[in-house]
């Protein structure tokens, strides 16, 4: 996107982590917001303090799990700015348990919200996108597309699938001049652990405490400044973005022997969890 002022952009999961600072990296550029969380009070939280400095701000308390919130956010964002300039499906949650025995329906839930959240999210926008002048869409996969850790199989099968979902509408969009980036975090400093629905720790740690306190240990990373590598992959018309160290080791792992990419991750992780004792 070559300028961002006056843009109406979309971001989900915009009520903590990478939304929250997105949201406000998008506004510092001038960007109209149309913000979206299943955390409410937190979302009015985010939405108060931007429009205390002086944003435009709406927001929406929506759960992407239901198939009508894709549709409800784009009829707001037809309404107040004619559609949408800029789409960032950036909600997602974590399921701890080993792959074998993970409940379906913790599966279902984490690959309804991971993906199918992403998939609902862009076929509501496209035909508004299509239709605008230099309009982009921003999904989030992860490092853990590449390899991922013991009991995070089906967080790294909604964020592989999230990657390779957006490689191909990006081709199909290609005509429309429709920007499409996939990003790829390694470890950001966010919520996401300690908000994690635990099942099985399946040996990786203690408690669901010492889980958090391991990624935090793992996460290299602010949110402040993976949102500023984003917004500034969006001006630079980049269609893939590896944000950190770790991922972006991960990914020249991946490359040069992608059959030892989970191990190397499952190391990393390791070595944190020891730092910890």
């Amino acid at each position: 996107m070559r300028s961002l002022n006056g843009r109406g952009a979309v971001v989900t999961g915009a009520a903590s982590g990478i939304g929250e600072a997105l949201a406000g990296a998008l506004a510092a550029r001038g960007a109209k917001l149309l913000l979206a969380d299943r955390d409410a009070a937190r979302l009015d939280a985010v939405a108060a303090a931007l429009r205390g400095r002086g944003a435009d701000v709406d927001a929406l308390d929506c759960d992407v799990v239901d198939p009508a919130t894709a549709d409800a956010l784009a009829a707001r964002a037809e309404a107040r700015w004619g559609g949408a300039d800029l789409v960032v499906n950036n909600a997602g949650v974590s399921v701890v348990a080993p792959a074998a025995t993970m409940p379906e329906a913790d599966a279902r839930w984490q690959m309804d919200v991971n993906f199918w959240g992403v998939v609902r999210g862009c076929r509501a926008f496209v035909p508004q996108l299509a239709r605008r002048p230099d309009t982009a869409i921003v999904n989030l996969s992860s490092v853990f597309a590449l390899g991922a850790t013991p009991t995070q199989s089906m967080y790294a099968a909604s964020k592989a699938a999230v990657r390779a979902y957006s490689d191909v509408l990006r081709e199909e969009l290609r005509e429309a001049g429709v920007q499409v980036l996939v990003v790829l975090p390694g470890g950001i400093r966010t919520r996401i652990a300690e908000s994690a629905r635990v099942v099985d720790l399946g040996g990786i740690a203690d408690s669901p405490e010492d889980l958090a306190a391991q990624f935090a240990r793992m996460a290299r990373t602010s949110p402040a400044d993976a949102a500023g590598a984003i917004v500034r992959a969006l001006e630079r018309g980049d269609t893939r973005l590896l944000i950190g160290a770790d991922a972006r080791l991960g990914d020249l792992i991946a490359r040069l022997a992608p059959g030892r990419t989970s191990a190397w991750i499952t190391a990393f992780a390791k070595r944190a969890r020891d730092r910890g004792r």
